[in-house]
């Protein structure tokens, strides 16, 4: 199953919402690994890897959750080379 890596980039009303709990709840249904943070700039920053499939489907989860209506952009860049990435997590 191929594999992705993104770094995905939220703005709008992203943060103080618990979009950070959220998407490490969501990303426990899958077999994922990463992390999501807040920024200084009130927007969110999240890396996250594993196969596409799965990948694309949480991200789906994501937009369909509560949070949805609180991003206002969603920007996602696919990354290459290594990264040493553990079980998805919170970022501080």
């Amino acid at each position: 199953m191929p594999a992705t890596t993104l770094l995905v980039r939220y703005s709008g009303m992203v943060q103080g919402v618990g979009f950070r709990a959220t998407a490490r709840r969501l990303a426990q249904a899958y077999d994922l690994k990463g992390w999501v943070k807040n920024e200084g700039d009130g927007s969110v920053t999240m890396v996250v890897h594993g196969s596409t499939a799965e990948v694309d489907a949480f991200l789906r989860d994501i937009r369909e959750s509560r949070l949805g209506p609180m991003i206002d952009r969603e920007v996602l860049e696919p990354q290459s080379g290594p990264m040493t990435l553990e079980a998805f997590g919170i970022r501080h």
